[in-house]
């Protein structure tokens, strides 16, 4: 895990990021939703060291937090790659080849559909509709939408996604996507 967003805490230890951030929303269980976003939006996930320590502030028991947590799709469990890719199943999209694309992008990447790509770069998504559907098939790639998406448009765009991913440089003591481990 690593301090992606600026909480108030100039810490370094993921644990006490999270400690900052139980303390700061109230440790009853009214708020545990604000406390699992809070540490979704610093950490890009909620690490399973997470509802432990959440548990442990609050006294609230794990399995009530991992029900929380797999209830809301808004949640992740498992981290992010450093680039989001949803391609749109809607039925335009559907119509006009979004499986083709999805496919397209598995194999240009090395992501199953609702995983990461072992390197960390990709997070590869189905989604239900991007509502563009009079440009379908749709993806959106790095919070931009793509319209008439082809499978060799998809493996371009990962392409030119890996090359700047090579051209970028890591700040001492994170990985290459600025996470930390708890």
């Amino acid at each position: 895990m690593s301090a992606r967003d600026n909480t108030a805490v100039t810490a370094k230890n993921p644990i006490e990021i999270i400690d900052a951030i139980v303390r700061k929303h109230s440790v009853n269980r009214g708020a545990t939703i604000p406390i699992l976003q809070e540490i979704q939006k610093t950490f890009g996930y909620i690490a399973p060291e997470a509802i432990t320590r959440i548990s442990d502030l609050t006294g609230i028991p794990e399995s009530d937090i991992y029900s929380i947590a797999t209830f809301y799709a808004q949640f992740r469990l498992q981290p992010v790659g450093k680039y989001t890719i949803s391609v749109c199943h809607g039925t335009a999209c559907h119509l006009a080849g979004a499986e083709k694309i999805s496919d397209a992008f598995e194999h240009a990447t090395g992501a199953k559909t609702g995983g990461t790509s072992e390197d960390g770069l990709f997070t590869l998504e189905k989604v239900a509709c991007l509502g563009c559907c009079s440009l379908a098939p749709v993806v959106n790639f790095i919070n931009e939408t793509h319209a008439r998406v082809t499978p060799d448009k998809a493996q371009a765009l990962v392409k030119a996604a890996r090359a700047a991913a090579a051209k970028e440089k890591s700040p001492k003591g994170e990985s290459q996507h600025g996470k930390q481990d708890v």
